[in-house]
């Protein structure tokens, strides 16, 4: 497969998923709860993406994944399109705390070697469609009992441990759901880390809305925090009181003095925002908010939104992969222009790259 053409694959793969053929199942996948869910890890040309293939846009996908075994052939309308890889169950899943809960249901194996976790299951909006995030499913994997409500620090060290030594782990993810209090869950996510890295090196993301309190990110790095997520979503006030109605009320001017704040504390690239392209804002506003962060610092990381089976927007169509072509390699030529890379973040979301095409086209235009 020709470089120049993989991340327009990768785009088409993002949007339009892929029905995947194994007597077996599909193996290390993820369906329902929070994350990247209803996806599949591939590695397509060294590139490790997610491709939904639980989705209701998978079913009808025109790409079909064949399983051989340890691989699998993609095909298209008849014709072999590339070979895919895909991660096999990690060692550390086999394990359990001395209280008998697995280590899976404390911590995920995401993309091809990044731990993730969300340390509070629950959020103080989850529980009403009114507030809710409308393609949040945060709720589902702790009623499927496929995690635990929350994770203790001295859990998660545990885990991250057996992590890197077993599997050779080389980031982690901390998100968690929103608390009732100002921190807005910073404050869990410092006691994580903090033990985490007591127990082992191993670069550190936090995920949280932005607090009340901007000291908190200072609070944070001194954890052990190597990089944030502060995840916009949706970037007109319009699409976001309209999706994500509760969040929304913390503004987008917050945000961007949030960002500010953050990028003063871990510095240039090691702030990231998730923006989930296709749920109604324009690419001019999309692209336009984009230039915005990269000008603070901050590392955009441009995602096409996937509709995750039993919430709201679980019947909302996936952007066209057209779209996500031309609105990606516009966001990578400001990233490029900015000097903002993947490969220089430390540790999260926009370091792995594999929910979006967007790093493949920094590896394609490098």
């Amino acid at each position: 497969m020709a470089s120049e053409n993989y991340p327009e694959l990768v785009s088409e793969l993002q949007s339009l998923g892929m029905r995947w053929l194994d007597r077996a199942g599909p193996g290390l996948a993820r369906s329902g709860g929070a994350g990247p869910s209803d996806h599949k890890a591939v590695t397509i040309a060294n590139q490790t993406v997610m491709v939904p293939i639980l989705t209701h846009a998978s079913l009808r996908s025109p790409y079909i994944a064949e399983v051989q075994g340890d691989y699998a052939l993609l095909w298209k309308g008849g014709k072999q399109i590339a070979e895919l890889g895909f991660p096999r169950k990690p060692r550390f899943y086999d394990y359990s705390t001395a209280e008998g809960i697995p280590y899976w249901k404390i911590a995920t194996l995401h993309g091809r070697d990044v731990l993730a976790t969300t340390v509070l299951q629950t959020c103080k909006r989850y529980g009403n469609r009114a507030t809710s995030c409308q393609f949040c499913a945060i709720g589902q994997s702790l009623a499927a009992r496929s995690t635990i409500a929350e994770k203790t620090p001295a859990q998660l060290a545990e885990v991250a441990r057996a992590a890197v030594e077993l599997d050779g782990v080389q980031h982690m993810v901390m998100t968690t759901g929103t608390p009732q209090t100002e921190d807005r869950g910073a404050r869990v996510l410092a006691d994580a880390a903090r033990a985490v890295r007591a127990a082992v090196e191993l670069p550190i993301q936090a995920q949280c809305e932005p607090p009340a309190d901007f000291t908190w990110f200072s609070r944070l790095a001194e954890s052990g925090v190597d990089s944030l997520g502060l995840h916009l979503e949706a970037v007109t006030e319009e699409v976001r009181m309209r999706v994500i109605p509760g969040k929304a009320e913390v503004p987008v001017s917050l945000y961007l003095e949030a960002f500010a704040a953050a990028v003063a504390v871990f510095g240039r690239g090691q702030v990231s925002s998730y923006v989930l392209a296709g749920l109604g804002d324009s690419r001019e506003a999309i692209l336009d908010m984009c230039a915005r962060m990269v000008a603070l610092g901050v590392y955009p990381f441009v995602v096409p939104f996937v509709p995750i089976a039993g919430t709201p927007l679980a019947h909302h169509p996936t952007p066209a992969p057209e779209f996500m072509a031309s609105l990606l390699g516009a966001v990578s030529a400001l990233i490029a222009k900015s000097e903002l890379r993947s490969h220089d973040v430390k540790a999260g979301c926009a370091r792995c790259g594999a929910c979006s095409s967007l790093k493949a086209r920094e590896v394609a235009d490098a």
